[in-house]
């Protein structure tokens, strides 16, 4: 889906007017972290020359445009509360703030976005994209930025890019999924205070176990909910 709300120049005639759309998302292979790339298309339906965009990119999650199984439910009360307030609850998540440089162009472009996959499980969009066992996810780009093209007399023309500029994407959660298990298989990331961690120890030491995961493990199961 692609937004093309007109834009107009200084001098009031009728500018660049790039049009966006996500043709796919992929995992970056031999990245240093988990990170996808989503293939963005770049048109401009005029045929002008660009010379360069400068593009500003907030992605976001939309989770009230999907449904939910039962369990699906149960795993993201954390994040939301009780399903039946879901209705006010589901708020946008942010995933990602991101800088793109467009390189000269004409016609139509596609341009490889690196968007980073954080595994903490005290980031919203982390723990939502977790808790999906399957389907997609939906998302919302918003952009911003700077178009810079030549004008008639062969000189230097810049517009403006308004955050009103977006289009959507659903996302495979495979995609997702495959990522963030290539880097770290059968594993999440929660964050501790030094003090929590100096007791967890005292603890994994005192039951004598091997791992801060089995620790846990036994409280879980002491508790209940394991």
């Amino acid at each position: 889906m692609s937004g093309a709300p007109e834009l107009t120049s200084a001098q009031g005639g009728v500018a660049v007017a790039p049009e966006f759309e996500v043709l796919g998302a992929r995992a970056m292979p031999y990245a240093a972290t988990p990170t996808l790339l989503f293939d963005l298309s770049v048109c401009e339906p005029g045929g002008a020359q660009v010379y360069m965009i400068a593009l500003t990119i907030q992605l976001m999650i939309e989770p009230a445009r999907r449904a939910y199984d039962e369990g699906t439910r149960a795993r993201l009360e954390g994040l939301f509360g009780p399903p039946e307030r879901w209705s006010v609850t589901t708020r946008s998540l942010v995933w990602a703030q991101l800088d793109v440089v467009v390189p000269a162009f004409t016609g139509v472009t596609i341009v490889p976005v690196p968007v980073a996959c954080n595994y903490h499980m005290e980031v919203a969009a982390a723990k939502y994209l977790h808790a999906l066992p399957d389907g997609e996810a939906p998302l919302a780009l918003h952009f911003n930025g700077m178009v810079y093209y030549p004008n008639e007399q062969g000189g230097l023309h810049m517009t403006l890019i308004p955050w009103s500029r977006s289009i959507d994407f659903r996302m495979p959660v495979s995609v997702w999924q495959e990522t963030i298990e290539r880097y770290y298989p059968n594993t999440a990331w929660v964050g501790l205070r030094g003090q929590t961690l100096e007791g967890l120890e005292r603890e994994r030491v005192g039951r004598g176990v091997p791992t801060y995961d089995a620790c846990v493990q036994a409280l879980l199961e002491e508790s209940g909910r394991g």
